[in-house]
């Protein structure tokens, strides 16, 4: 980035800069939700980044927020926030910084990180009672190292790792349950095709202090092998089907706050995605969709 391009970048108002200037795919449901909770959050915020695709938001010496930026090994951000987050209080302690400057330590990573690489560093966190905010973007794979199966990944789905004739053969694991056994602040789910829904859980977050969770599901058009204009679509029909519920956890009880009364049958989200064009070509399998369905249908019987 040249100096005549910074200072355009410098001039933008926060809600213009994310994704300015920045080598990010095209049609990035990350990066959709990254900017909307970046509205809310605002400059006052310092984040924490492990390695993913998101670092590219940040070519050395530039990022495109109006806040600060730390970088991490994939396996250490909440370590990182921990540093920074005690640094704040004792400058805070001290009378060194006034109050009104202090910061929201902000922690943002794939669901490589947080759902593996990170998970240990992250438990630790929460049960020191870290006031920190966890931003996931979960993209359901290794994203920016060529789309291998992670801990998020879906059944059946295919990666880079999983190109069996069913696809992944494990479950997606579950990380808003897995935090809400550590009785957290809050934890909760949200998509950018959902703005509102995001936006109200990120206020609600802010005002909160101890460990909280945000995660997002970031339809991902080159891993999922779709065409970026489809990105809200698909984000949409996630929620429709039932396969991403938006919930949140707070006070020891989980509440949904979005619930779709007629859900579309799964088939419609999977068959837009390449990633799962081996249920439906060159023959359909019937067997794995039913399962499918069925794991969809099972989750919401018990609501």
């Amino acid at each position: 980035m040249n100096e005549t391009a910074f200072k355009r970048m410098k001039d933008l108002p926060s809600t213009h800069l994310l994704g300015t200037g920045t080598p990010m795919c095209a049609g990035c449901g990350g990066l959709i939700a990254l900017h909307e909770i970046y509205d809310v959050l605002g400059p006052k915020s310092v984040f924490v980044n492990a390695a993913g695709c998101m670092t590219l938001l940040s070519v050395f010496p530039f990022t495109p927020f109006r806040s600060s930026w730390l970088y991490t090994s994939m396996a250490s951000a909440p370590a990182g926030a921990q540093g920074v987050r005690d640094a704040l209080d004792i400058l805070l302690e001290q009378g060194r910084m006034p109050p009104e400057d202090d910061l929201d330590v902000v922690v943002l990573t794939g669901d490589g990180s947080a759902y593996g690489m990170g998970l240990s560093s992250t438990s630790s966190a929460i049960e020191r009672g870290l006031d920190f905010l966890y931003i996931c973007y979960d993209n359901e794979g290794y994203g920016n190292t060529g789309h291998q199966a992670s801990g998020a990944t879906p059944h059946a789905a295919k990666t880079s790792t999983t190109r069996g004739p069913g696809g992944f053969s494990g479950y997606k694991k579950d990380l808003f349950s897995i935090w809400a056994a550590h009785q957290p602040a809050y934890v909760a789910t949200v998509i950018g095709s959902e703005p509102l829904d995001l936006a109200r859980k990120i206020e609600k977050a802010k005002s909160l202090r101890g460990p909280r969770l945000i995660i997002a599901l970031a339809p991902c058009p080159t891993g999922w092998e779709f065409e970026p204009r489809d990105s809200i679509e698909i984000g949409q029909l996630a929620v429709k089907t039932g396969i991403w519920p938006l919930k949140e956890y707070v006070d020891g009880s989980v509440a949904h706050t979005v619930v779709p009364r007629r859900r579309a049958p799964v088939e419609q989200y999977l068959e837009k995605q390449g990633r799962f064009a081996h249920l439906f070509h060159p023959q359909r399998n019937d067997r794995l969709l039913a399962e499918l369905q069925a794991r969809v249908d099972g989750y919401w019987d018990s609501v």
